[in-house]
């Protein structure tokens, strides 16, 4: 899969120090991933869910919320928002 954009994901791991390994690790797993479906997507990672129209990871033991945009025919990833637990359930992201 290719990945956009790993810069936000840094960027959020600047601001959670604790998240950097947990998305690095999500990222080596996405990257060198072939997903044709979600449902191949929880085969590497089994608490991901589907939160029409985005696709949620969720990272560091449930501590952060990695939401995508999932295009499996173009094997691509869309980072949208990277969120802590919080943050993810006040629910304003759905909106973007």
């Amino acid at each position: 899969m290719r990945i956009v954009s790993k810069a936000a994901l840094i960027k959020f791991a600047n601001e959670e120090a604790d998240a950097l390994e947990p998305l690095l690790r999500w990222f080596r797993i996405a990257k060198t991933a072939r997903w044709n479906s979600l449902a191949d997507a929880k085969q590497d990672f089994p608490h991901a869910d589907y939160v029409a129209p985005f696709t949620v990871f969720n990272i560091g033991g449930n501590k952060y919320r990695l939401i995508t945009t999932v295009s499996y025919k173009w094997q691509m990833i869309y980072v949208r928002h990277v969120l802590t637990h919080i943050a993810y359930n006040s629910g304003g992201w759905k909106q973007s």
